[in-house]
C-alpha cells in the first residue's frame, strides 16, 4: 500500500495544472486581495479628528471632566479621539471653526455647550461623546462623594490625587470607547479584508476537491490507460482507492499549509489569537472539498477536462454565494435562500470563520465542523455505494 501511495504522491505532484489550481491559484488571488483591500480597510479606520476646548475657569474647575478630554486628547493614547487645541476665549474657538481647521469646540459657561458648522460623523462624535462623558462625571462626583463621607466617618481622609483624577479619567475615556462602539478594533477584530481571505480559505479547501477527483478519475478502467491496467491487476481496489485518496488530501492540507504561511508572514494577515480552531475548520473544509471531487468524478459520465470545469464552477459558485465577490450577498443569500447557504460547503466554512469573532461561545462554530463532516461522509459513503456497483462487459 505504500508504494500505491507514493506512486499516487508523484502522479499528482507531476500535474501541472493541479499544482496550478491547488498550491498558486490561491496565493495569486490572495495577493490580489491584500493589495485592493487593504487601501480601502485603512480609510475607513477612525480618524482622530482637531477639536478646541475654551479653557476658562470654568472648564479648569471640572476636574474630571478636564482629565478625561485629556485622556482622549492624549497623542499615542488607546482612546484618543481627538487633537485638542486650548484657547482663552470663545471668540478664538470661534475663528478656528470659521476657518475649518477644527470640527467643533466646547464652551462651559453655567453649562457645556458644543459648537459645530456642519453635520457629519466627526461632528455627531464630538457631541455625543460630550454628552456621555458629563454623565459619567456626575455619576463619578456622587461616587466620589460617597466615599468621601464614608471615609470621614471612619477618620480616614480619602487622598485625592492628581493620579487619582487622571485614573478616573483613563477609565471614563475606555468606557465611553466602548459604550459608543467608536473604538477602532480593525486590527483585532474581523474586518472586510479577513472575510475575503476567509472565503480564499474555504476556496482552497474545495479546490482540494480536483485532487480527489483526478485520483479517482485515473482508476476508473473506462476513463484513463492506467485504469485499464489497475481494473486486471491483482491489487486490492480497496487499498489503491484509499492510497490515491490519502495522497490527494496530503497534497490539499499541504497547498492549505503553503497559504497559511504567505498569508501570515508575507501578507501579514492577523488571524487572531483562534488560529487553532481556523486550522480545525480548513482541515475539516478539505475533507468535505476532497469528497466532493470523489463524488462527481464517480457520478459524472464525463472526460476529466469536464469535469474539472464543473468541480471549478461549483467552487466558484459556492465562494460567490458566501461572500467572496461582495460581503452582502452571503447576508442575502442567508435571507432569502437559507436552505442553499446551509448545503453550501464553502458558506459553512466562512460562517464557522465569522463565529469564531462574532460570539463568545463555541456552539456555532462546531455546529459548522459537524455540518461538514455530515456532507464529506454523505458524499463518500455514496461515491463508494457507486464505485462498489460499476461493472463493465469489455474496456
Amino acid at each position: 500500500m505504500f508504494h500505491q501511495f507514493i506512486y499516487s504522491l508523484k502522479t499528482l505532484c507531476k500535474n501541472k495544472m493541479l499544482l496550478f489550481w491547488t498550491f498558486a491559484f490561491p496565493i495569486i488571488l490572495g495577493t490580489f486581495f491584500s493589495l485592493a483591500f487593504s487601501n480601502i480597510e485603512n480609510s475607513e479606520k477612525l480618524d482622530v479628528f482637531p477639536i478646541a476646548i475654551v479653557n476658562n475657569d470654568a472648564f479648569q474647575n471640572r476636574k474630571i471632566l478636564q482629565e478625561t478630554f485629556k485622556n482622549l486628547g492624549e497623542e499615542g493614547n488607546e482612546n484618543q479621539l481627538f487633537t485638542i487645541t486650548y484657547v482663552e476665549k470663545e471668540e478664538e474657538a470661534a475663528n478656528l471653526l470659521e476657518e475649518g481647521t477644527i470640527e467643533g469646540y466646547l464652551h462651559l459657561e453655567e453649562e457645556a455647550k458644543v459648537i459645530v458648522k456642519k453635520s457629519g460623523i466627526h461632528q455627531t462624535i464630538l457631541k455625543v461623546a460630550t454628552e456621555e462623558m458629563l454623565q459619567m462625571e456626575m455619576m463619578v462626583q456622587v461616587d466620589i462623594e460617597k466615599e468621601i463621607q464614608e471615609n470621614l466617618k471612619n477618620g480616614i481622609a480619602l487622598d485625592v490625587t492628581q493620579e487619582y483624577f487622571e485614573q478616573i479619567a483613563s477609565n471614563i475615556g475606555h468606557q465611553l470607547q466602548e459604550k459608543m462602539g467608536i473604538k477602532d478594533i480593525s486590527s483585532s477584530h474581523l474586518s472586510y479584508t479577513m472575510i475575503e481571505f476567509y472565503t480564499l480559505i474555504a476556496m482552497t479547501c474545495l479546490y482540494g476537491g480536483i485532487l480527489g477527483m483526478t485520483s479517482i478519475h485515473q482508476n476508473l478502467p473506462n476513463k484513463s490507460e492506467v485504469g485499464k491496467r489497475v481494473s486486471v491487476s491483482p491489487i486490492s481496489k480497496g487499498k489503491l482507492i484509499f492510497s490515491s485518496v490519502l495522497s490527494s488530501f496530503l497534497v490539499q492540507l499541504f497547498g492549505l499549509f503553503l497559504l497559511f504561511l504567505y498569508t501570515i508572514f508575507v501578507l501579514k494577515v492577523d488571524y487572531g489569537n483562534k488560529l487553532f480552531f481556523i486550522i480545525l475548520l480548513a482541515f475539516v473544509g478539505s475533507l468535505a472539498g476532497l469528497s466532493l471531487g470523489i463524488f462527481i468524478a464517480t457520478f459524472l459520465k464525463a472526460n476529466e477536462n469536464v469535469k474539472t470545469g464543473v468541480m471549478i464552477a461549483m467552487t466558484m459558485l459556492g465562494c460567490f454565494l458566501s461572500g467572496m465577490m461582495g460581503i452582502t450577498m452571503k447576508y442575502i443569500v442567508d435571507t432569502h435562500l437559507p436552505i442553499v447557504n446551509k448545503i453550501n460547503p464553502a458558506s459553512r466554512i466562512t460562517d464557522g470563520f465569522y463565529s469564531l469573532y462574532y460570539y463568545d461561545t463555541l456552539d456555532r462554530f462546531y455546529g459548522n465542523v459537524f455540518s461538514l463532516l455530515f456532507f464529506a461522509l454523505l458524499l463518500l459513503l455514496l461515491s463508494m455505494y457507486q464505485l462498489r456497483r460499476q461493472t463493465y462487459d469489455s474496456i
